[in-house]
């Protein structure tokens, strides 16, 4: 993992033989250093004694021995900022350069070693990444003191982006702390402003991979925001576009409609790759194994966080153009799965009621029957009834907690893996999916689901139990009378919420103990702790909190503040209609509806073959 670790100077981080450099990736973030870091830095160097301790970079080696440099993972706003620091002493010795004493004439040589690389096809000793025009900036500077040959002109806007506002911030620095210096003191200034910066001291991390940089910043807090693996793999692709006769440009543009079809979530960016990988392991894998074992993985049996970027540096070092091909096919599958690209989309509406029970474990199989499906010979309305049999199957799981989550991916990683080897067509998928999902060891039993469903729902639960209860609302509405009950207000939180008819919370209020209890609050309680959370005791409504802890008559009898509309019970909502035409709500009341709401789930969640 670690080639090495070793502790050194500045300057010999940049040896003035100049035959290495430092290069950051085109495609890393841009520098983000400002004020407050190049304040610090200048601070401590002038403040503290030689040799002290500024920091750390990982990096990679690459080339050869006739072309050697290091790609800089972690370090480039500590490398890029010292570089223009020692930019910034350079401009101001060559200024004063009649007043050095005979002793001290090879310093302005040296620096300009330190700062030039005679191998780099940049001529400096670092070459800066490009966003935000980063790195023409900072040639513009080397250039303007001499030490470039050419450059392009200067872009607009050039002295307020942050490269040129950090040299210039170093030369106000510099000529704040010389001024009413005589030409003698400031060079005695400069030279002692050198030599404790040269001798300063960075920790260079060695690691021979991308992967073993990643794992490594999950090691090191190192401040500032380390980079994500997928950060690293999008550098990753970019390093080995020309080598695979692309262009950097091509590469990044088909990164970022990935990414785009992905959105903007690190959390499903990642899922998406580990998904991806677990779809398609059988294929992946073959062009690494070899001829006496055909069955092994080589890349890794299952994709998770910590071996996401090892085995995606092997795909892509494998053909980076087919990688990115198949992952942007599929990324756009996964697109329809989140509903983040609806083009086409004809799953919609059953893919949104899969996301609102959560069931995203089962994208690695349908990303998988959204790429076959015409070699599958699957038509749209079995995707569709499929989609609507894993949203059943989610409900009965999430509600009993079986199987664990930490088997789903197996069991719908063995359900791809039974399809390859068996080649099903058309209804046929379908049947290997129902009788792998049924099975004891994937699915909950009738029994544990019932016993699930007479419980306290909601405290287990919560989305299970909104999912429950909106479905049951849904399924007595028209095309006229349809409500979106899973819309969201400007908080990002649901209008339509789920409400306690006898009040959850320790303080019950005294209407409700005389309701519920007969006046008697130790009863009360008693029944609190066992009848709030039952699925008897719950229902849908927009005014949750307007209706809080009021009596039953009233939060039944509840109207908007115009009085034009009712906001309780009698509200609309079929789920609503039996509640609302009740004068009290006792204990007897939740168990009869429980037990009715029990039977009719049972019916409507029992599961094919089960």
């Amino acid at each position: 993992m670690i080639q090495s670790v070793n502790k050194y100077h500045i300057y010999e981080i940049f040896a003035s033989d100049g035959k290495f450099y430092y290069s950051i990736p085109k495609y890393q973030r841009e520098y983000t250093w400002s004020y407050r870091e190049w304040d610090a830095l200048y601070d401590d160097i002038s403040e503290n004694n030689p040799e002290y301790f500024i920091g750390s970079i990982i990096c990679i080696p690459l080339g050869d021995t006739i072309n050697p440099h290091v790609e800089v993972i972690d370090g480039q706003q500590r490398l890029t900022t010292i570089s223009l620091f020692l930019a910034a002493i350079y401009n101001r010795l060559k200024e004063n350069k009649d007043y050095l004493s005979e002793d001290d004439e090879d310093v302005i040589p040296s620096l300009r070693k330190s700062l030039k690389s005679t191998i780099s096809p940049n001529e400096m000793k670092l070459i800066p990444q490009v966003q935000n025009y980063n790195r023409d900036d900072f040639d513009s500077i080397m250039y303007d003191l001499g030490l470039k040959k050419s450059v392009s002109t200067k872009h607009p806007y050039f002295g307020v982006r942050k490269v040129a506002r950090c040299y210039y911030h170093f030369l106000y620095l510099i000529d704040q702390e010389m001024e009413g210096m005589e030409a003698e003191g400031k060079i005695d200034f400069l030279l002692d402003k050198y030599d404790k910066l040269k001798q300063a001291m960075l920790v260079k991390i060695e690691v021979s991979s991308h992967s073993d940089a990643y794992v490594l910043f999950e090691s090191l807090n190192n401040r500032g925001t380390p980079l994500t693996a997928i950060d690293l793999m999008k550098n990753l692709i970019m390093a080995k576009a020309e080598n695979n006769h692309l262009t950097t440009d091509d590469c990044f543009n088909r990164w970022q409609q990935l990414l785009a079809y992905l959105s903007d979530d690190y959390g499903t960016q990642e899922r998406f790759f580990r998904q991806y990988y677990n779809a398609f392991k059988n294929r992946l894998n073959e062009p690494f194994r070899n001829e006496k074992d055909r069955k092994k993985d080589p890349l890794g049996i299952v994709a998770t966080k910590s071996n996401l970027l090892n085995i995606f540096e092997k795909l892509i070092g494998k053909d980076l153009n087919f990688f990115l091909e198949d992952i942007l096919e599929c990324g756009k599958f996964y697109s329809w799965l989140i509903l983040q690209e609806q083009d086409d989309n004809v799953f919609k509406s059953k893919l949104e009621d899969l996301d609102h029970i959560q069931g995203a474990p089962s994208y690695v199989l349908l990303m998988y029957i959204l790429k076959y499906q015409a070699t599958l010979k699957l038509s749209d309305n079995d995707i569709n009834a499929l989609i609507g049999l894993l949203s059943k199957y989610f409900v009965r799981r999430n509600l009993t907690d079986y199987p664990s989550t930490r088997d789903l991916t197996r069991i719908f990683m063995s359900i791809i893996a039974r399809i390859e080897d068996e080649n099903p067509m058309g209804k046929d998928v379908l049947t290997i999916i129902i009788e792998e999902l049924s099975s004891p060891n994937n699915c909950a039993s009738d029994e544990l689901f019932k016993k699930c469903l007479e419980g306290d729902i909601y405290k287990e639960n919560v989305g299970a139990a909104r999912y429950i209860l909106c479905k049951l609302a849904e399924s007595a509405m028209t095309q006229e009378t349809w409500t979106d009950l899973w819309a969201r207000n400007t908080k990002n939180t649901y209008v339509w919420t789920i409400e306690h008819i006898f009040p959850e919370g320790e303080n019950i209020p005294q209407c409700w103990v005389d309701m519920i209890a007969g006046g008697d609050l130790e009863l009360a309680k008693k029944y609190l702790n066992e009848f709030t959370h039952k699925i008897g005791n719950l229902t849908i409504t927009g005014y949750n909190s307007t209706l809080g802890n009021k009596s039953f008559e009233e939060k039944r009898d509840r109207r908007s503040k115009d009085n034009k509309r009712f906001i309780g019970y009698k509200n609309g909502l079929d789920i609503n209609k039996e509640i609302a035409q009740k004068d009290s709500w006792t204990i007897e009341d939740i168990k009869i509806r429980t037990s009715a709401l029990v039977e009719n789930l049972a019916k409507v969640y029992a599961f094919p073959g089960n």
